[in-house]
């Protein structure tokens, strides 16, 4: 069991897939988790899943692409809880194309989800980490940030940002107790994969460059970052720890 005495987190993209599995496992470890997604339905379900499952809950609906509506529920927030201690940055999303095919409006969104969120949550919420000299700020970033990927530039430079990001904020807030790291995973079974891992021919041709020939669970992922987020990964900050079977070794 690992130690977190009593914290509270928020998550971003709990609604579904990889948020919603962080989401359940850091409250399993008494974590109050505040589950954020721009959906308040699909939110709401992760909360109340928490919550019927013995955990403690609450959900919050916000379109993270939007600064104003971040700096309202972070406002909102702070007046009900001294301090989020963990951040985790989960919410994404893909808009893929070729470059050359790739609208402006494509781009924008892309970065606006998944990296300009990051700035916003963690300058709003990370102050009072730093003012009580503890935190965990975990970034779910991709390999495609860490090797590229064709048809993915928006998103590619988006997760590469949150990399650069993390690597910054970890030298930033280190002298106050707060980590900062970021985990990348690979293929994941999650909506957002589906249209590969359901494809036989796409699957076998993914499958080819992991070494460990299958797709990742959103467990996985879940894993590590609630080893981040407690008491004894106290000592890793700036790092970047691949979940991809391999891939990106």
């Amino acid at each position: 069991m690992l130690t977190y005495h009593q914290r509270t987190a928020l998550v971003t993209g709990a609604g579904r897939g990889i948020g919603k599995a962080i989401a359940e496992t850091l409250a399993r470890q008494g974590v109050t988790v505040i589950c954020v997604s721009k959906s308040a339905e699909s939110c709401g379900a992760t909360a109340a899943a928490i919550t019927a499952a013995g955990g403690k809950a609450r959900a919050l609906a916000v379109d993270v692409a939007d600064g104003a509506a971040i700096a309202r529920a972070a406002e909102e927030l702070l007046k009900e809880f001294p301090t989020i201690d963990i951040l985790v940055n989960n919410a994404g999303i893909t808009r893929d194309g070729l470059l050359f095919r790739m609208t402006e409006a494509d781009w924008n969104e892309v970065i606006a989800t998944n990296l300009t969120s990051c700035f916003h949550w963690t300058k709003l919420l990370a102050r009072p980490m730093t003012r009580a000299r503890w935190g965990r700020i975990v970034n779910i970033t991709s390999v495609s940030g860490v090797m590229g990927n064709a048809g993915q530039a928006n998103y590619s430079a988006a997760k590469a940002g949150m990399i650069g990001l993390t690597k910054t904020l970890a030298r930033e807030f280190a002298s106050r107790n707060v980590t900062v790291n970021a985990v990348a995973p690979g293929f994941i079974k999650t909506d957002m994969t589906t249209q590969f891992v359901n494809n036989p021919e796409a699957s076998a041709k993914i499958l080819e460059v992991v070494p460990l020939k299958r797709f990742g669970e959103s467990g996985d992922v879940a894993a590590l970052t609630a080893f981040l987020c407690a008491e004894e990964a106290g000592y890793i900050t700036g790092q970047v720890f691949n979940v991809d079977g391999g891939m990106a070794m």
